[in-house]
């Protein structure tokens, strides 16, 4: 996203420089399930129209209308994720870097300058210190502004504002990992599973899900506990992978035969949510990951760093580019909506891996469907709000605990399988939205 933010401020007509700590990933070979595909929706397609490079992101993006889920039988069930012609986009992490380096250098004429290790900071003099990774050369660089989208471990923020006085700052780790595995195309280049759908296999306690990439592969993670009953902790050997998958992802196991021996070729890696605050101090902010940096289950990190440009482009107009007054404004009115979508991606991950496969809970979600069809203007399904709108993510989060306790009642009602779709139900949901203000 820090190329995105350099595009609005090129535009604004700043001259922007990006340091970047590792090597130009434009002249790497980029592996397509290097790590966990990108979903583009609604927030980000906003902040990328605002800076006028849209379409070309679109060249790269694959639509998902919906997800398609994989039950231990193989049978396939599609759950379509919001209205006709909504859809949420798969983008590889590496291919959509690639472009923005490109967007940003091209079209917002930002000079990037790479192997450079931020180790130093003065946020309130804005001089940062790097180090060049290959030389070992130190260089002082002084700048009017700073904006650190330095990603969830972020170098400005460790090195300067986890020091300062009232800087508050977590870092939670969640119980579970995920190790990444590429599932290739067909011989033909073609795609082995359905190209235009987000892939999910839900085991209860842990999940594989799959999203397309532009080759006909697919990138596909494996989410599951460290340690206990299913977890990485008992596959130890290729024997142990090739026996998990035959027996748990068995039409999976089909399209891959090899996985045992393709199982090592990307880590096992940890999920973490970060949480700090202010966001912002002198001449510096934190945006991005090194803000609010969440887990990938609802789809949204991308899309939250590209909607802070938004936010703080659209703070720019409003205070007339007094950054005082800009930072003062971004720290306060966007860190409830950090919390908001760390919140709400907790939440879908026991969606993800515990209720999409659950009849009771599809049930309550064709009741919601068909409620918020008929009355749009009394409610979105939480799932909409977040992908397909720009309710702010903490009025999201709290209108979709509203909306549950409203389910939870209507789901409590007697025979609800046969009578889901009367008028009855109907009434009880605008009975009980009256209730639940």
């Amino acid at each position: 996203m820090g190329s995105l933010w350099a595009v609005y401020m090129s535009k604004a007509g700043y001259k922007v420089q990006i340091f970047e700590r590792r090597p130009d990933i434009r002249k790497a070979e980029i592996s397509a399930g290097k790590s966990i595909n990108l979903a583009l929706s609604d927030r980000g397609w906003k902040a990328l129209k605002g800076a006028g490079v849209d379409h070309l992101i679109k060249e790269i993006a694959i639509p998902m209308p919906g997800r398609i889920m994989h039950d231990m039988e193989g049978n396939l069930t599609f759950q379509p994720y919001g209205k006709e012609g909504q859809a949420i986009n798969s983008v590889s992490r590496g291919g959509v870097n690639a472009r923005m380096m490109d967007i940003a250098e091209e079209i917002g004429g930002a000079t990037i300058h790479y192997n450079m290790k931020c180790i130093g900071a003065d946020l309130n003099k804005g001089v940062c210190r790097f180090e060049n990774t290959d030389t070992g050369e130190v260089t002082t660089v002084e700048s009017d502004l700073i904006f650190a989208c330095d990603g969830a471990f972020s170098a400005v923020r460790y090195n300067a504002m986890q020091k300062l006085d009232r800087f508050n700052y977590s870092q939670t780790y969640i119980e579970d990992g995920y190790r990444e595995i590429l599932l290739p195309a067909n011989e033909d280049g073609s795609y082995k599973l359905e190209k235009n759908a987000l892939h999910i296999w839900p085991r209860g306690r842990f999940m594989l899900i799959a999203l397309p990439n532009e080759d006909g592969s697919f990138t596909c993670t494996l989410f599951m506990p460290f340690e206990g009953e299913n977890s990485f902790s008992q596959l130890t050997s290729k024997e142990d992978v090739d026996r998990f998958f035959k027996e748990t992802f068995p039409d999976f196991y089909e399209l891959m035969p090899n996985i045992g021996d393709a199982w090592e070729d990307h880590p096992l890696s940890s999920l973490a949510i970060t949480r700090c605050y202010p966001w912002h101090h002198g001449k510096a902010a934190l945006m991005g990951d090194a803000a609010h940096a969440t887990v990938p289950f609802y789809g949204q990190g991308m899309n939250a760093g590209f909607e802070d440009c938004t936010v703080m482009n659209d703070l720019m107009i409003k205070h007339n580019h007094d950054w005082d007054k800009i930072f003062a404004e971004y720290s306060v009115v966007r860190k409830p909506d950090g919390d908001g979508l760390q919140d709400l991606s907790l939440h879908n991950y026991h969606v993800m891996r515990d209720y999409v496969a659950d009849p009771k809970f599809l049930l309550q979600k064709k009741i919601e469907a068909r409620f918020a069809e008929r009355h749009p203007d009394k409610w979105m399904p939480l799932y909409s709000m977040t992908t397909f709108s720009e309710i702010r993510y903490s009025v999201a989060w709290k209108e979709g605990q509203r909306q549950q306790k409203i389910m939870d009642e209507v789901m409590a009602m007697g025979q609800i399988e046969e009578k889901w779709d009367s008028d009855d139900v109907e009434n009880q949901i605008l009975a009980l939205l009256q209730k639940h203000v």
